[in-house]
């Protein structure tokens, strides 16, 4: 039987989140936060009744219409009209589970009060989430400010019965989905439109995806490593403690620690033709997946922060006051998509580099890695491939968050640009996947020719495990098949 998650006003971080969809959780919503929600939607009607003056986005128009004021029974046609006018996504879909995310992340957000929706609207959404049915988004459109305005818009076109959704690994017409499941999509009025479309929940859930694909790189980043040096049989005397301890930096101290675990019961301390000095992509592995690892850490603070923010406007602050703001900026989640950009890049440039010293020949090593050079080729090419996954990595690298581009007849004259960020963070994320992949392919083919050596029992069972599933070829085959099988085995056993 699948567990349950009270949804209340009590802080989550990532790995609450990660449990809720990995766990397959039913949401529940709390009594206490329900009713404080039911309360703040009569405070915001009781404010509406009594207010002449005009409020954002309730009774005016939108960004440059700000000004326009719109008559009380226009009201709900209003938020609908801006929803549908503002569906203009375009590209390739994000996945379900992107759509599924930004659902949950945007459940999360309204249920905070704020922004002052009536509880059926959340509660559509809540049963919307339970049942598997997921709005489809483009993951084009969005400027990052003021929300994710056209991804979000996509998002909310179920509220009116239109649009597209997954349900069953498809995609199907919302209001044929909706109609199987007995759902009556609520529709919307003042205020709820908006409140919908204003936020950062897709910027959001795109960087919370690459984060946790980050996390995965790194550690598997350091047990491929210790494949790799194993095979390349290093002097594993840069791994000891105090070096790395008087350099004072956290993560370079982790990474460390983590690749020395790799060796214990290793023979490697022993062998003899030791060099002096191993090329840099060994020797300062700790120092670059280190970094790495604290921006992943520093993106972490980043995502729960933005998990238990409100990022609506305007927003109901108190009895009497509806405020205008803009926490609907992303420019922190544009800043920190850009920065894991980098930190993942280079995870796969020293991944590429540790590739290559490998397949040249090297430490007692054939060329290539085949017996026989020249009739075969052996993974040659595979370092030709990875080296063009790296370098797409860096041309991605290229930041959007210094990107701003004046929308709305100026009203909105800076923008983050982070969902752009976000997407080609998670591009970057996944060819640096691949790339380890790579390596790993490469360190599992050069531990062939060293079987007289002993290496840590952790990995030789893993590395005996990957072999019984993707064998040894001697000869010329056609290693792309094995990628997404590798990828796959990685994913399987890594311990985050």
């Amino acid at each position: 039987m699948k567990g349950s998650y009270l949804i209340s006003n009590n802080s989550i971080d990532q790995t609450g989140i990660k449990e809720i969809l990995d766990q397959e959780h039913i949401l529940e919503f709390d009594a206490n936060q329900r009713k404080f929600i039911q309360d703040q939607r009569s405070r915001l009607l009781s404010i509406l009744e009594k207010n002449e003056k005009p409020v954002y986005g309730i009774n005016t128009g939108f960004g440059a219409l700000c000004n326009t004021i719109i008559p009380d029974d226009q009201l709900n046609s209003l938020q609908i009209n801006l929803v549908r006018s503002h569906a203009c996504g375009f590209g390739e879909l994000a996945t379900p589970e992107i759509c599924r995310l930004v659902l949950l992340l945007k459940i999360l957000s309204l249920v905070k009060g704020y922004s002052a929706v009536s509880i059926e609207l959340i509660d559509f959404l809540i049963q919307l989430y339970n049942a598997k049915i997921y709005p489809v988004i483009p993951v084009m459109g969005s400027l990052g400010a003021s929300g994710d305005l056209a991804p979000l818009a996509h998002l909310s076109l179920s509220t009116i019965g239109e649009g597209q959704v997954y349900f069953n690994d498809e995609i199907k017409e919302t209001n044929s989905v909706l109609s199987q499941h007995n759902l009556t999509a609520p529709f919307l009025k003042a205020k709820e439109g908006l409140a919908l479309l204003n936020g950062t929940q897709f910027s959001l859930a795109l960087l919370l995806n690459a984060y946790w694909k980050a996390k995965s790189c790194y550690h598997n980043a350091n047990r491929i490593a210790a494949l790799s040096m194993e095979s390349f049989n290093c002097n594993i005397s840069f791994l000891h403690p105090t070096i790395h301890e008087i350099r004072n930096q956290k993560g370079q101290i982790h990474a460390a620690n983590e690749l020395r675990n790799w060796f214990e019961g290793s023979d490697i301390y022993s062998r003899e033709e030791k060099s002096v000095q191993d090329p840099y992509s060994f020797r300062c592995a700790p120092q670059v997946h280190g970094a790495s690892l604290d921006v992943i850490e520093y993106c972490e603070r980043i995502i729960n922060y933005e998990i238990n923010s409100v990022t609506d406007n305007p927003l109901l602050i108190s009895n009497e006051e509806i405020i205008s703001g803009g926490n609907f900026h992303a420019q922190p989640l544009a800043l920190a998509s850009d920065f894991l950009c980098i930190a993942l890049s280079e995870l796969a440039n020293i991944s590429e580099r540790r590739l290559y010293q490998l397949i040249c020949g090297n430490r007692g090593l054939p060329d290539f890695l085949t017996a026989d050079a020249g009739l075969n080729s052996g993974y040659m090419i595979v370092q030709y491939a990875a080296a063009a996954a790296v370098s797409m990595n860096k041309q991605w690298c290229t930041p959007s968050s210094v990107d701003s581009i004046i929308s709305s007849k100026g009203q909105e004259d800076h923008v983050s640009m982070a969902a752009n960020a976000g997407i080609k963070c998670n591009k970057v994320a996944e060819q640096t996947e691949l790339v380890l992949a790579m390596e790993w392919m490469t360190a599992s083919r050069a531990w062939q020719f060293r079987n007289q050596w002993k290496m840590n029992s952790k990995l030789q069972q893993l590395r005996n495990d990957y072999i019984a599933k993707i064998a040894f070829n001697h000869d010329d085959h056609i290693p792309s098949k094995d990628y997404q099988p590798t990828i796959l085995f990685l994913r399987a056993h890594s311990e985050f």
